[in-house]
């Protein structure tokens, strides 16, 4: 059981915002009020600990919170990608004697959805946050549970975060088409919003600046995020008569499958028309025609990695530090990419 704001507000007899302002160090209470505070938070902590072993089989159990607010991005298609999540955190929280629960909601109100959370039995909690927005979060500064953050991040939002290094892998993705010869690179993202996607986007602006690669905006094009959305309003987009770059990254693999069975349906092959890189390595990109170069970042690291910092919450202080950590990938070289 995690030691809980309105527990050490009980004991101290002072309000819970008294206590947030203590154990977060801000002013607008007295030294000795704080003091106090922090010693009744310790104890309540020594107390827990005795009460639930670190040799303990099982100590609770840890939620993992799906939002899905529109679903443009969590939907169907994209199941593998969070089933990754998900294994890994399972793994991860059962490696260390607690139960994952698995709850998803599809709702735009994140209050409805906190709602389900705030008297639940739960030790700590994992929110994937691909389709929040940085105000989404702020219901959840009112929970006193540890809780972190994955598939998203907010450096102005004081919660623990744990997410791709997606500037630096964009990064990767035109150096690696400028080492085979390609100067007219465009891009490829999603119609819906994302920080993920907004991030690939402006890694890729960087990264042609950082080359010295003109960025053209005729080559940037955006489509919508399912496999048949971005055929068809790729399909749409060339049939206009868009003219194409040498090579094209895509913000992601379901959007380069959709955009590649558009350019076969006009007659365009990759790589010997345009050369192609996803982003994700989903399993179908290895069984492409041709095989696609994707971009793969490690989402059962991130998952064990989300895990432990929770943990360090639990056991350790709720009230340190909040830590983000972005993990970066590697390029899987298939056949997508013709040299110049």
């Amino acid at each position: 059981m995690n030691v809980k704001i309105k527990d050490i507000a009980e004991r101290a007899k002072v309000s819970p915002a008294t206590v947030s302002l203590a154990l977060n160090n801000k002013p607008g209470i007295s030294k000795t009020t704080r003091q106090k505070i922090l010693e009744i938070a310790q104890s309540l902590r020594v107390e827990r600990d005795k009460k639930h072993p670190l040799n303990q089989a099982t100590r609770g159990a840890i939620r993992f919170l799906k939002i899905v607010k529109h679903g443009q991005i969590l939907n169907r298609d994209h199941e593998v990608f969070i089933s990754r999540y998900i294994d890994a955190l399972e793994q991860e929280a059962r490696q260390n004697g607690y139960n994952l629960e698995i709850n998803t909601f599809q709702t735009s109100d994140i209050h409805e959805a906190i709602a389900h959370i705030k008297d639940a039995n739960i030790e700590g909690l994992i929110v994937l946050g691909t389709e929040l927005e940085g105000s989404d979060l702020e219901p959840f500064e009112r929970i006193d549970i540890p809780l972190g953050f994955i598939d998203t991040r907010f450096n102005f939002k004081k919660f623990d975060f744990v997410d791709m290094d997606n500037i630096q892998a964009a990064s990767q993705i035109v150096q690696h088409f400028i080492e085979h010869g390609h100067k007219n690179i465009g891009f490829i993202g999603s119609s819906e919003h994302a920080r993920n996607f907004k991030l690939r986007h402006l890694g890729f602006q960087e990264a042609l600046k950082f080359f010295g690669i003109p960025h053209e905006e005729m080559y940037t094009f955006f489509v919508s995020s399912t496999f048949d959305g971005a055929y068809r309003d790729m399909l749409d987009i060339l049939k206009k008569g868009a003219k194409l770059p040498s090579a094209i990254f895509c913000v992601n693999d379901l959007i380069a499958y959709g955009c590649i069975k558009a350019l076969k349906e006009i007659n365009m092959r990759v790589p010997d028309d345009v050369s192609v890189i996803g982003f994700d390595d989903l399993p179908m990109s290895a069984m492409m025609d041709p095989p696609l170069t994707t971009l793969k970042v490690s989402q059962r690291q991130i998952g064990r990695m989300a895990i432990q910092l929770l943990l360090e919450r639990i056991y350790d202080d709720i009230t340190a530090p909040t830590i983000k950590i972005s993990i970066g990938g590697r390029l899987i070289c298939r056949k997508s990419v013709k040299s110049l």
